[in-house]
């Protein structure tokens, strides 16, 4: 019998190794894959097609015998995978990782063989067509991107992948490193194709050892099919601002990981100063399908409006059914997080949606209606970013969320510009006094007019939060990068929605203590 379990580092982390090693000591052969991105239901036990999980050491006899209670049938015909549209995805959970023959039997290389016969031009041409862009946050679209570094005239090209995944929420690019890494290479060579790009960098952080692991094993595999594009794994040190393109080069050069003043843009002066493409994992893994016969057109048919294709959304925080969502442009929040999620893990009501990771507006469930589209968030001034959703109970302080953006980015900033460096540390102490400032009204009971003529740095509550919001108006406009120019949204979606949660609960008085020492 054939059992086949995830060696994806979430389903390890969960005990994946010794239920593999359960099984092996009795005898069976035990098969390593790729992750179908059932979180829930790490680890997934496969056998003959069918599904049993979360697996324990105990579950091993049952599972064997048929009897066990953590069935849940055949694995591709479960709701939450049969309702995918999984094209970037589509070898999770059915391929060996670094397998080149599983690769190559589900249609691998098949991109890379027609873009070198088709050539560079039309390559550059049907991933215009296609309408994919950066699935990294600012969905500014790849084919232009790559026509810029295509016309470019220089000795020397590069292409880099950003695979510095640090969103909270978020694990795709993770996932598809650790489970399907020969399309992540086959992306990076068909771009090096595309516009003439003979070397290409993956900088992964370090948080990621597996994906790091997968990556270079499966370069060494395939060194020869992609030649003469070669590639190389590059780690990063956890900078959650290296994850901006330009801040990711200087620390590729070895330089301190600081955002660049733009122009000149990547695409023209990137790496060492030469024409770059910058894409990060999710839009790469796009390209071999785009670039199969007919793959650009049928792209082009999925989604909506300018946002075409597929989009690997990502469900976590307080929800039942958290793990990887792949799905057309165009799918509502309502749905994702209460008929595909099931609603929270806790039970109670939904209070608030994080989309886009810690620099994401947070949504209220009246917004639930809005549709996975760059333009509409745009209009709902929210992010899609990276297709991270994070999910809240109705526990949750809105006001400490919001806090904890401008901590966030106090701590992450390069310390380029003012705005960011400067801007979130008052950040941190405007939400400070504000929320303070309503704690003192309720303890003592003062009108809102004797509160704000209080005499603490001559504001009151009002006045305070009409700073935070001049404050975010100049951060959002006057950072130089997204890190200062998102902060904003947490924050002000946040007072927005939840303007009570600033007030923060009524605090109980401190029992005084009488000091009669210098009595």
């Amino acid at each position: 019998m054939i059992i086949r379990i995830s060696d994806d580092a979430l389903a390890r982390a969960l005990g994946a190794d010794a239920i593999a090693a359960a099984f092996a000591k009795k005898g069976h052969e035990v098969q390593r894959t790729s992750s179908w991105g059932m979180h829930w239901l790490e680890p997934l036990v496969e056998v003959d097609g069918k599904g049993f999980g979360p697996a324990t050491l105990a579950d091993v006899d049952a599972i064997l015998d048929g009897s066990s209670a953590k069935a849940i049938g055949v694995i591709a015909d479960h709701p939450f995978i049969a309702g995918q549209e999984r094209l970037t995805f589509r070898r999770a959970g059915r391929t060996r990782p670094t397998s080149l023959e599983d690769y190559e039997a589900t249609g691998g290389w098949a991109g890379l063989r027609r873009a070198r016969q088709i050539g560079s031009e039309a390559i550059v041409e049907e991933v215009l067509q296609s309408g994919l862009r950066g699935r990294g946050g600012a969905g500014f679209p790849a084919g232009i991107k790559w026509r810029t570094v295509m016309q470019a005239v220089a000795p020397q090209k590069y292409i880099v992948c950003n695979a510095d995944e640090g969103d909270s929420g978020t694990f795709a690019d993770r996932m598809l490193m650790e489970g399907d890494p020969y399309a992540l290479i086959e992306g990076l060579a068909i771009a090096g194709e595309a516009v003439g790009a003979n070397q290409g960098y993956i900088y992964c952080r370090s948080e990621y050892p597996d994906a790091i692991a997968k990556l270079n094993e499966a370069l060494r595999l395939c060194r020869d099919i992609i030649a003469p594009f070669r590639c190389e794994v590059r780690m990063g040190a956890g900078a959650y601002v290296c994850g901006e393109e330009t801040s990711l080069l200087n620390s590729l050069e070895g330089r301190r990981g600081e955002v660049r003043a733009k122009p000149p843009l990547p695409a023209l002066e990137g790496l060492f100063g030469r024409p770059t493409v910058v894409n990060n994992v999710l839009t790469l893994a796009a390209v071999p399908h785009i670039l199969s016969e007919g793959g650009a057109a049928a792209y082009d048919g999925l989604g909506m409006g300018r946002s075409k294709g597929t989009m690997p959304i990502q469900l976590a925080g307080n929800i039942k059914h958290g793990g990887l969502y792949e799905a057309a442009f165009g799918i509502t929040l309502d749905d994702l997080i209460n008929t595909i999620g099931g609603g929270t893990e806790s039970g109670r009501p939904v209070k608030a949606v994080q989309v886009g990771g810690p620099l994401g507006a947070y949504l209220h469930p009246d917004q639930f209606d809005i549709r996975f589209d760059y333009e509409e968030y745009t209009k709902a001034d929210a992010l899609i970013g990276h297709g991270g959703i994070t999910v809240f109970d109705d526990t949750a302080d809105m006001g400490a969320m919001a806090r904890f953006a401008m901590e966030f980015c106090a701590a992450e900033s390069c310390g380029k510009c003012t705005p960011c460096r400067i801007g979130s540390t008052r950040g941190v102490e405007l939400i400070d006094r504000i929320r303070a400032g309503g704690r003192q009204r309720d303890r003592l009971e003062l009108t809102p007019q004797m509160h704000n003529a209080r005499k603490d740095g001559g504001r009151g509550q009002d006045q305070e939060i009409a700073l935070l919001t001049d404050l975010c108006e100049t951060m959002k406009f006057g950072s130089l990068c997204a890190l200062g120019g998102f902060t904003p949204y947490p924050v002000m979606s946040a007072l927005q929605h939840w303007p009570e949660d600033f007030t923060g609960p009524p605090e109980q008085p401190a029992a005084r203590v009488l000091d009669t020492s210098n009595a």
